[in-house]
């Protein structure tokens, strides 16, 4: 695990404090070098989000990730869920990230 996911994971964890939390670094699918850190997906399921629209949650986590961001976190794959929404949709909702369009570096 590198730092920048390292990061990730931790302030999302102890931000949203999740029921249910994945993280995947999608870098090697991308034209970067090899060991990037510039891509990555990621599903929270939190209470936290409550209340809130899908726009505003969004927000929230890029603005935890602002740091990361910096360091060069380029994309972010990002589905924010309540626990209930995550009992309607975590069976039948595919959160895999499309392929590259772009040439992967080799």
């Amino acid at each position: 695990m590198g730092r920048i996911e390292d990061s990730i994971r931790q302030k999302v964890q102890k931000r949203f404090l999740p029921e249910w939390f994945e993280l995947e670094n999608e870098s090697s699918g991308h034209r970067v070098p090899p060991g990037s850190e510039t891509h990555f997906r990621l599903v929270v399921v939190s209470p936290a989000f409550q209340g809130f629209s899908r726009v505003d949650r969004q927000r929230q986590v890029y603005s935890l990730l602002s740091e990361e961001r910096e360091q060069g976190l380029h994309a972010l794959a990002l589905w924010t869920y309540t626990p209930e929404e995550w009992q309607k949709v975590k069976e039948e909702s595919d959160r895999r990230s499309p392929p590259c369009s772009g040439k992967k570096q080799v």
